[in-house]
């Protein structure tokens, strides 16, 4: 006797099998499609421009691609949580500006006001948004101005540049190497490590994943939100101030006009490595990838030649516009 309107088992076993390996791909795509992207873009330009498979300069994207990695470390953690600082890009150009100012009275000066002043624009943005409710848009955006002006009254509306004395240990920061390696580079390498072991090892980084996954929740099991997202804030903050520690280091001078736009890099690199912009999800290596990425586009356009930089811009965008159209897709398939 056949037995009917009772599924079969093994068809049911058989689609759940499909359904599981089709969100386990999208999930593999959408943290590590940038990477895929990066190799691709590598391996090509390498065949297709003589010198850009050098030594020389592939050392140059990495060294020039560490300022945007610092400033997008930061930004890692905040978008995780939900949020977003439109700030980073002014404070990464005051802490340049404050650094070169104070490498005038030593090395501990250059390097403790503007991680102070950095810091300090990062705790009272992050109170605001934790404990006032505030949106962050409007938040940071507010202290994307405060530091702009702050930088505009010490530089006397930018008329003056700060230089570093040519004898001071704070050159040798940015400019310094260790086994042929830019000190920069071993910076980065060592904040990413950092950052990886605090998103995925410790109860910081799985309350922040769980703010962005759902704040209520988060609320509700007990989670110290409000500080989870107040220290995010503080960690971008310090972050983009070391960063414009370094790029003083780098250029001798704190220039005033540095870091605008900045921020949009840096979300742009961390959206393109699999973050979220809703939060919840994403990898600090995958904002590294992103980073690196975004530099070898900007190489590349550099080694065409006949391209202005605008073009950078324009494939930046159209990348980034298709990163975030494929991750929505693929947030749908893995949620069926």
């Amino acid at each position: 006797m056949t037995t009917t309107g009772v599924p079969d088992s093994g068809a049911a076993t058989g689609v759940a099998a499909k359904r599981g390996g089709g969100a386990r791909v999208a999930h593999l795509v959408q943290r590590q499609g940038a990477l895929v992207i990066l190799v691709a873009a590598v391996v090509v330009s390498t065949f297709a421009f003589d010198s850009f498979g050098t030594a020389g300069n592939l050392t140059n994207i990495g060294l020039e691609a560490s300022f945007l990695a610092m400033v997008a470390l930061g930004m890692t953690f905040v978008i995780m949580t939900g949020g977003i600082d439109l700030s980073v890009g002014s404070v990464f150009a005051l802490g340049g500006v404050l650094a070169a100012w104070g490498s005038q009275y030593g090395l501990l000066v250059a390097l403790l006001l503007p991680l102070l002043v950095c810091g300090g624009i990062g705790l009272v943005q992050g109170l605001i948004i934790a404990r006032g409710g505030l949106p962050p848009f409007i938040v940071t955006l507010a202290g994307l101005l405060f530091a702009r002006g702050l930088l505009l009254l010490i530089s006397d509306e930018g008329a003056t540049t700060y230089k570093v004395p040519p004898e001071s240990a704070f050159l040798e920061l940015a400019q310094g190497s260790l086994f042929g390696i830019g000190y920069p580079l071993w910076l980065v390498a060592i904040a990413f490590a950092i950052g990886g072991l605090v998103l995925h090892r410790t109860s910081y980084g799985s309350t922040v994943l769980a703010i962005g996954g759902q704040e209520d929740a988060a609320d509700l099991m007990g989670l110290p939100v409000l500080r989870t997202k107040v220290v995010a804030y503080v960690m971008s903050g310090l972050l983009a101030g070391f960063g414009g520690v370094l790029i003083a280091s780098y250029t001798s001078s704190g220039v005033t006009v540095l870091g605008v736009g900045m921020e949009l890099e840096a979300i742009a690199a961390v959206v393109l490595g699999g973050t979220l912009l809703t939060g919840g999800a994403g990898t600090v290596l995958g904002t590294l990838v992103g980073v690196l990425l975004l530099q070898v586009i900007k190489n590349v356009i550099n080694q065409v030649g006949s391209l202005n930089s605008n073009w950078q811009a324009v494939i930046s965008g159209t990348i980034l516009l298709v990163v975030v159209t494929v991750q929505r897709w693929l947030s749908r398939v893995e949620r069926r």
